[in-house]
């Protein structure tokens, strides 16, 4: 399973802010993308990014806001 929160840190420049969601043309689905969470959770523990905001539907997360910080 690939690592869809630091696919997206490394694209990003320091104080950039981007949307990580899951994409269906490289077989991500909302329930494989829950885990993108617990990525970008732990990235945010170790002070890299800061997550701005976490979209839910239907009580599943379908969208998070990071800012990189380093």
């Amino acid at each position: 399973m690939r690592d869809i929160a630091k696919e997206v840190y490394d694209k990003m420049k320091v104080g950039a802010a981007a949307w990580i969601r899951p994409v269906a043309a490289k077989g991500d689905t909302i329930e494989s993308f829950q885990s993108a969470y617990d990525s970008a959770k732990a990235l945010a523990d170790e002070e890299l990014i800061q997550i701005v905001k976490v979209q839910r539907k239907d009580g599943q997360i379908e969208a998070i806001r990071i800012q990189r910080l380093a």
